[in-house]
């Protein structure tokens, strides 16, 4: 049985790798960076570089591949790769939410079956 503690690390690392690449997606869409990747990628380099939104966007990844460390000391991979699965559904949400991405019924499909096969494969 899988501790309190140790489902929370998970839902915690999964919640950050979601909020990292809304994040990401954000800094990367910001007309300094548009314009400096129209102009060529070294030109969009220092734009990046300095984005706040990309700086927080890998440090949410980086905390949260720590936490995943810290589940992966504590339970066997196969037990907690499944619910890397809710991160496909978490990031779903958040571009729509955040970002006014557009869900359509076959993207909500589409993504409903990769988490139900990441599940599948953890039961079998």
């Amino acid at each position: 049985m899988m501790s309190v503690a140790v489902l929370s690390l998970i839902l915690v690392s999964v919640m950050m790798s979601a909020v990292a690449q809304i994040a990401l997606k954000h800094g990367m869409s910001s007309p300094l960076i548009q314009a400096g990747l129209a102009a060529g990628v070294s030109q969009a380099l220092p734009s990046v570089a300095s984005n706040p939104f990309v700086w927080l966007g890998f440090s949410l990844y980086g905390l949260g591949a720590i936490l995943w460390l810290g589940v992966l000391a504590r339970i066997d991979v196969s037990q907690a790769y499944p619910f890397v699965g809710l991160g496909f559904l978490l990031t779903m949400a958040f571009g729509v939410l955040l970002l006014g991405e557009v869900l359509t019924p076959l993207r909500l499909f589409g993504t409903c079956l990769v988490a139900l096969g990441v599940l599948l494969v953890a039961q079998g």
